[in-house]
């Protein structure tokens, strides 16, 4: 195989012949290599025992699952070319392709996926998305039937993307740790495409599985994800055609600029699942912030649409509320907390903070995450001054790196933090952890470290995760969500503004409810 530099000159050479304007084809166009541009460095390729959008892109184009879903959030087959709910939701059955195999040859069975369920409830960070599972039985090689404690809606979904990995039991089940087992990094899975090389920081080839299970797929022959040591590089080489896909950019002044590329789309389509919300939390234990009242009057004191329209150029959307809006699950009807200084003052008034001498009323800090500016610091920013004009006096502390800006609110210390939280698809898997009393847990970042309590949200969230009719769900998270915005534990601000830079040439683009962490089977290149 030909090294990293002479496939990336031939990707430049070939990028540069090709006239400008999408390349429209009849039939998918076999063979070529897609780039992508990141500036993620992945611990390792194991999505079964890690999560985050670094491990998820390689990781999906490795591993297969037994589901895949599409733009409409429909469940499709995978990995099981058949699936059966049972009618008192609290098993499902699988029924698997027949003939399909790992990239070693060795044939995928009921065995495997059992396996898989136990690791990924083992180790995965998203303890709720398997937790019901009580069994998983194997009574032949091709069905595996998963046992479940109560129904459980949101296991389908947890069945796609980076969420179940099939893993090999015959690589995996040597008894080594799979969080540092050595086939992290040289993965044998059964997805369209295998791993040949990963130097972490540089960059990982994948080439196509030639014994791919779904016949005539994958359509491209090569997929190279290339690191860059920051965005602005990564930017520059997109516009050069250096690079053939950009996915999850948020920077609105490089969205601009590559937008205006008349060899490149730029979409905000295949996030839907992702669901990233910008947003500021507070830590409700604090004697200030313990007050409802305080948190609401906060909330009025901000300018949401300033945030959007003025901070990032339109990009982004408003959110108001724990659900983003492509779910069927969001909550349109809850309070906004439009901006209103003179009822934000009148409500701290009434809280028992009057002004003093110099104005100010109390004083806070705020942290925000390092390394994310537009989406953190500059809304700190913001909201510094913006929250003197109803007297409170708030002081930015910035943290040195991510690590250390985890370790203060993961354990709770801090008065405010901004904060970047993913949906995961269904509430069960990103949503619930926020809210619930039982993951107030000191020491483990993104789980409920407002230390937020409200027995009745726990309730409506409970039966929503076991509620197997959708409108009833929808309705149960509706009223969890207008009970959560009105305690105000965080003030939702905006949808992160992920969007995926293609090159026209490019077809199929990964836009389903998972874009760029799903399977890149469909897609193709035109050269």
């Amino acid at each position: 195989m030909k090294n990293l530099r002479g496939l990336l000159a031939g990707v430049a050479i070939a990028a540069s012949l090709v006239m400008t304007g999408a390349v429209q084809a009849q039939e998918p166009v076999k063979g070529g290599t897609l780039v992508i541009g990141t500036t993620q460095k992945p611990r390792h390729l194991n999505p079964a025992v890690q999560s985050g959008v670094a491990t998820a892109v390689p990781g999906t184009q490795i591993f297969a699952t037994p589901l895949r879903f599409d733009a409409e959030w429909q469940p499709q087959p995978f990995l099981a070319e058949s699936w059966e709910v049972a009618d008192d939701g609290k098993s499902i059955t699988l029924h698997l392709r027949e003939g399909a195999t790992f990239h070693d040859g060795k044939p995928i069975t009921s065995k495997d996926v059992a396996f898989s369920v136990k690791t990924v409830k083992e180790n995965h960070p998203f303890k709720t998305m398997f937790a019901p599972v009580t069994s998983v039985d194997t009574p032949d090689d091709n069905t595996a039937v998963i046992n479940f404690d109560a129904p459980h809606p949101a296991a389908l979904l947890a069945m796609s993307s980076a969420l179940l990995p099939i893993l090999p039991e015959h690589v995996y089940g040597d008894g080594q740790d799979p969080k540092s087992h050595p086939a992290n990094s040289k993965t044998v899975g059964s997805g369209p495409f295998k791993l040949v090389e990963y130097k972490p920081g540089e960059h990982i080839i994948l080439e196509k599985n030639p014994d791919y299970f779904l016949e005539g797929k994958p359509h491209l022959d090569r997929i190279i994800i290339k690191n860059y040591k920051d965005v602005t590089s990564m930017v520059l080489a997109a516009d050069k055609g250096e690079i053939d896909m950009l996915p999850f950019l948020t920077s609105t002044r490089d969205l601009e600029r590559l937008k205006k590329n008349d060899s490149l789309e730029v979409t905000n389509q295949g996030y839907a699942a992702v669901g990233p919300i910008n947003w500021l939390a507070f830590n409700t234990k604090n004697e200030v912030l313990k007050d409802p009242k305080v948190r609401q009057a906060i909330a009025y004191a901000i300018d949401r649409n300033f945030i959007v329209n003025a901070l990032h150029s339109g990009f982004s959307t408003p959110v108001t509320g724990p659900v983003v809006s492509g779910s069927p699950f969001s909550a349109p009807d809850v309070n906004a907390y439009d901006v209103d200084l003179d009822k934000a003052n009148a409500m701290l008034d009434e809280a028992g903070h009057p002004r003093g001498g110099d104005g100010t009323r109390f004083k806070l800090s705020l942290d925000y995450i390092p390394g994310f500016a537009e989406m953190q610091k500059t809304v700190a920013e913001y909201l510094r001054p913006q929250l003197k004009k109803v007297g409170i006096d708030v002081e930015l502390r910035a943290s040195p790196d991510f690590p250390t800006w985890a370790k203060r609110v993961s354990g709770h210390d801090f008065d405010m933090s901004m904060d970047i939280v993913f949906n995961w698809g269904d509430p069960v898997i990103g949503v619930h952890r926020t809210y619930l009393c039982s993951n107030i847990r000191e020491g483990v970042i993104w789980s409920n470290t407002q230390s937020y309590c409200n027995e009745e949200v726990d309730t409506l969230l409970s039966q929503a995760g076991t509620e197997t009719d959708q409108a009833k769900r929808a309705d149960l998270y509706r009223a969890a969500q207008a009970k959560i915005v009105d305690d105000a534990p965080l003030v939702f601000l905006n949808e992160l503004p992920y969007h995926t830079i293609y090159n026209k040439k490019i077809g199929n683009a990964p836009v389903t409810i998972w874009g760029p962490m799903a399977p890149m089977d469909e897609v193709y290149k035109s050269e």
